[in-house]
């Protein structure tokens, strides 16, 4: 197993707590080479970079591991990783995170570190999006290194039917706490904005983005939500298909 190559990057940036964690746990299986954001770039989704150049620094290189920082989007360096850098070389495996903050739910279509996992699976490989349901700088990543360690393990020991992408949520606690793995499916709630309107000291406005989560199904037991909530790793299997094939004969007949 340690002849695997394992891709990392992240939307933290590349010096966060959480792609080190990542890092520290991935180099156990192979040689790893991490390529993410020189600046946080959370809530990228899918951006893609295409009015200005690019630029890739090293910053650390050692036998096994090497990390470069890019001056892109999280979706860049997966572009870059794989079209040109790593260009030619069979990557076993991407991983994305550990993300600071969960990514369940509806998140997912605003997460660069999804972005990222979601691109990655364009390019033959199994793919894993990571996240901490806490968002602290000083948030503890021992449980999630014990659970990285674990899925990575069974994903990359299992032959699997390629596309596959998972969306992996981490409870925020210690190793201890956590009560098992579950598999589950994209809970059905959405985000509720506020915008604060300020003034500057020279009477422009400008206003502050904040929200709050709406659980639009509660009581379900089955959905990534309600795994976080009840001390569980939640994962979801994710597809690129948005169609929405349950309309579909509805608006045959309609259209017709």
């Amino acid at each position: 197993m340690k002849d695997k190559l394992i891709f990392v990057t992240n939307d933290d940036g590349y010096n966060s707590k959480g792609i080190q964690a990542l890092i520290e746990v991935a180099r156990r299986f192979g040689r790893v080479v991490a390529i993410a954001p020189e600046t946080p770039q959370s809530g990228m989704s899918q951006a893609i970079t295409m009015n200005n150049p690019l630029f890739m620094k090293e910053k650390f290189k050692e036998d096994g591991v090497e990390v470069y920082s890019f001056s892109g989007t999280p979706v860049d360096c997966v572009k870059f990783a794989f079209d040109y850098f790593l260009r030619g070389q069979k990557v076993d495996l991407a991983i994305s995170g550990i993300n600071h903050g969960s990514n369940s739910a509806a998140n997912i279509l605003y997460s660069g570190t999804m972005g990222a996992a979601i691109e990655c699976s364009f390019y033959d490989c199994p793919a894993i999006g990571l996240s901490l349901d806490d968002h602290s700088l000083n948030a503890d990543f021992d449980a999630s290194k014990i659970v990285s360690e674990q899925i990575i393990r069974s994903v990359i020991s299992t032959p699997v039917e390629l596309p596959l992408c998972l969306n992996v949520n981490i409870p925020k606690g210690r190793p201890e706490q956590i009560r098992g793995i579950r598999i589950c499916r994209q809970n059905k709630g959405y985000w509720r904005e506020d915008f604060f309107r300020r003034e500057d000291p020279r009477g422009r406005e400008y206003f502050w983005l904040t929200g709050a989560f709406v659980n639009g199904e509660p009581e379900s037991t089955d959905t990534d939500e309600w795994a976080l909530a009840n001390g569980y790793v939640a994962v979801v299997p994710v597809q690129t298909d948005m169609t929405d094939y349950t309309r579909m004969p509805m608006l045959e007949r309609i259209f017709k």
